[in-house]
């Protein structure tokens, strides 16, 4: 592991879920950015072809 440190600064039970939890955050963030700025999204939620 190139940063194998960090654990002795943070414990991993509470370093990998916040790790994991921001990275699940940022792709939902970057999910929705997309989504709602493409023109055809919002037609396809209301039943458009």
């Amino acid at each position: 592991m190139n940063q194998g440190r960090i654990w002795c600064v943070v414990n991993p039970t509470v370093g990998l879920p916040l790790f994991l939890g921001s990275v699940a955050l940022i792709a939902l963030i970057v999910h929705h950015e997309v989504l709602s700025n493409v023109p055809y999204f919002a037609g396809y939620w209301a039943g458009g072809s």
